[in-house]
């Protein structure tokens, strides 16, 4: 399994674009995050910072949590 990187890219006015030549697995899952037109450098620093380490916070080792797993449930919590 590839392990997760930031990549740059641009939109054309008609698909997505990447600005680096990178080999894709097929089906690769991707995460877009679009950035406001003029972000500053520290915006974009910042967002490739947390982009790197999306997978630290949610890799695949990460346990799941049920209800079962509640020690008391919010009573404000409404289940849809």
């Amino acid at each position: 399994m590839m392990e997760s990187i930031t990549l740059k890219a641009h939109f054309n006015g008609t698909e997505v674009v990447l600005d680096e030549p990178v080999e894709l697995e097929k089906d690769a899952k991707l995460l877009v995050v679009v950035l406001p037109n003029g972000a500053d450098t520290e915006s974009e620093e910042w967002f490739s910072f947390s982009g790197a380490h999306f997978d630290s916070a949610f890799g695949d080792d990460e346990p799941e949590y049920g209800f079962e797993d509640l020690i008391e449930i919010n009573p404000l919590y409404e289940r849809r």
